[in-house]
């Protein structure tokens, strides 16, 4: 039955093309068939095959209609192979048999990429029957070596260049039509660190408790890094208008507690939701598109750069790398304005989920408290976005540069009901209190490929930037100054306290003022096989080096309101050995310091303590092994 019917549909393809060939030799005749026929691009034939296969149910009306939709012969026969092929109604081999070797560049481009990976769908079931009058089919296609090795490209989060419609490979397609593309890596380390007061497997800043009577140093193995997405897209009925979206999740959440995990929650993480978006993109000129997203996705402010680097848990949070993934509605454009550079622009305005970051009292309740001092606010923060995109050099295997500049504001509200009011200012404030704080930061980002070394980094500032993990991880304190008679009360998440004082014998409220802070990096990618002239096909052309350095601080006089830690910076390098497309090697060294900032929180001389003395600065080395497969 399937040699049949695969025999079948080869004959509908020759006849199809017979056919239209013969009604385009023929326009007077198929004219006086149909009508008056403005050109072929606007009238499709009426062919009785395809008519047949729409009565069948292989083709729908839309389909028969696109598939006779502008072009020749030659390409209304690809568009028709094509369509078989998707439906598995025919093999890939079979496609490539019939499909025109003159067909457009778009048809060209998406045979060739089927060529190199087949979907999951269009692949003949091994061993199946070759059909009747066919000849024998050979392989795909290989992909052709590089010729030159590629110059480190930037780990690039948030995209520029607009999605190409049916552009997307897919490995798997949905009854409903949507395409997905499956990705994601496993990656398997050692670690040890020689101080790690807090226990964790990734690096923190220092000064976050006393070590014992030595720096606390620790070893860990870790696999819970293995991360899963897959990229979608919806064909919309529209030409100008792609669909896309992306879901992406990690093992890297908090571990199990249950009566069959306890002895072995160490091992038993759990999946977190990292991306979760649906983007439309529409072609408003042919220069120019617009597009929105809604859902999960990095944030504008700040996110664009991120290092490369081994450790992706954390990814250097309060050294430097301030970033977030956050819910948001994104809006923006995309303008080419081409040139020798292939200039690009993009303006970019969201709203996004107003948020703190601070620990309730009650961590179970982290979505209905442990959020509610941004949400309180009653106000999403603004974020926004420029990026000017543009081909620095123009050697053969470099990707574009980017510079980029963003904004965040927003606020929050911390507030103290009427029982949880001290009893000295109850009569003052009978229904409760409220206290708001302002939140802002400026960030500066660039990417700058070249053939033989990549330079990407960021700066930024801003007040309490602790959600963006940034300023230390503080985020307000109580202005006391003036106020006499002082009471303290709980918020009421929990997640932070407000004063109660006298200014001049009023009762009020004591203001919390942002902890202003400031950090970046620098990062330097060199593509050492390139460098060193090693053969691109060779086992050789996949060693890459990097050199980093990271600081983020709290401004003093507002770093000493809490004590502890007021700036952290961290030195590393680390060398990557790709083995091939798929599984990589990677050894990472780094120093990780951490510097007090006085406050009179502490004895001797206002420094917390470090192996059980007060010091001012303490330091972590940290040595990582890696090895990444990736699909």
């Amino acid at each position: 039955m399937r040699c049949f019917l695969q025999f079948s549909l080869a004959a509908t393809l020759t006849l199809f093309t017979v056919s239209f060939a013969s009604a385009q030799d023929n326009p007077g005749k198929q004219n006086a068939a149909g009508g008056a026929s403005a050109g072929v691009n606007e009238t499709p034939p009426a062919d009785p095959l395809v008519r047949v296969l729409v009565s069948k149910g292989v083709l729908t009306e839309e389909e028969a209609r696109r598939v006779g939709t502008g072009g020749n012969a030659a390409e209304q026969r690809d568009r028709l192979a094509a369509l078989l092929r998707d439906k598995g109604l025919i093999s890939a081999a079979e496609f490539e048999a019939v499909h025109s070797t003159s067909a457009p560049a778009s048809v060209q481009g998406a045979a060739a990429g089927e060529r190199i990976g087949l979907s999951a769908s269009s692949q003949s079931p091994q061993g199946a029957p070759k059909s009747e009058g066919t000849e024998r089919t050979q392989a795909p296609a290989k992909p052709a070596p590089p010729a030159v090795i590629a110059a480190v490209a930037p780990l690039r989060v948030l995209q520029v260049d607009p999605p190409k419609r049916e552009g997307l490979i897919p490995d798997i397609k949905l009854g409903s039509g949507a395409r997905l593309k499956l990705y994601g890596f496993f990656k398997a380390s050692v670690v040890h660190d020689t101080s790690s007061p807090g226990g964790n497997d990734f690096p923190l800043p220092l000064f976050l408790g006393d070590t014992g009577p030595d720096s606390s140093p620790e070893f860990h193995l870790k696999a819970r890094a293995f991360r899963i997405g897959a990229n979608f897209e919806w064909l919309d009925p529209a030409p100008r208008t792609t669909v896309t979206g992306r879901l992406e999740f990690d093992f890297e959440g908090d571990f199990t507690r249950a009566n069959n995990r306890n002895v072995s929650s160490i091992r038993s993480s759990q999946p977190s939701i990292r991306l979760a978006w649906g983007r439309i993109d529409r072609a408003l000129t042919e220069k120019t598109t617009g597009f929105a997203l809604f859902g999960q996705d990095w944030s504008p402010f700040a996110s664009s750069t991120v290092p490369n680097t081994i450790e992706t848990t954390g990814f250097h949070l309060a050294y430097g790398n301030a970033w977030q993934r956050v819910p948001q509605f994104r809006f923006g454009f995309n303008h080419n304005a081409g040139g020798k550079r292939a200039w690009k622009f993009q303006p970019e305005f969201a709203i996004v989920i107003p948020a703190a970051g601070n620990t309730p009292a009650n961590v179970a309740d982290q979505l209905g408290f442990g959020e509610r001092q941004g949400a309180d606010s009653e106000r999403p923060n603004l974020q926004g976005r420029f990026v000017t995109q543009f081909q620095l050099d123009r050697s053969p295997g470099v990707v574009p540069a980017q510079f980029i500049v963003s904004f965040m504001q927003g606020r929050r509200t911390a507030i103290v009901t009427a029982a949880n009011v001290p009893a000295a200012f109850r009569a003052a404030f009978p229904s409760g209190a409220k206290v708001d704080s302002n939140q802002y930061g400026l960030s500066a980002e660039w990417q700058l490929p070249t053939h033989f070394v990549t330079v990407i980094g960021k700066y930024y500032t801003g007040e309490d930037l602790r959600f963006y993990l940034g300023g230390q991880l503080l985020s307000t304190f109580n202005d006391t100054a003036g106020l006499t008679g002082t009471a303290t009360a709980a918020s009421i998440d929990g997640s932070s306290t407000v004063v109660f004082g006298l200014n001049n014998g009023v009762a009020v409220v004591a203001p919390q003022r942002p902890v202003r802070g400031q950090g970046g990096f620098i990062n330097f990618g060199f593509p050492l096989s390139r460098i060193f002239g090693a053969d691109p096909k060779g086992r050789n052309a996949g060693w890459t080096g990097y050199l980093h350095y990271g600081y983020d601080q709290a401004m003093a006089r507002d770093a000493r309101r809490f004590g502890g830690r007021g700036r952290s910076d961290v030195f590393m390098g680390s060398l990557f050995y790709k083995v091939n497309s798929f599984v990589t090697f990677a050894l990472e060294e780094s120093l990780f310091r951490t510097r007090a900032a006085n406050s009179s929180r502490f004895a001797a001389g206002g420094l917390p303590l470090f192996r059980g003395i007060p010091s001012r600065e303490t330091h972590n080395v940290r040595s990582e092994l890696a090895t990444i497969f990736t699909f």
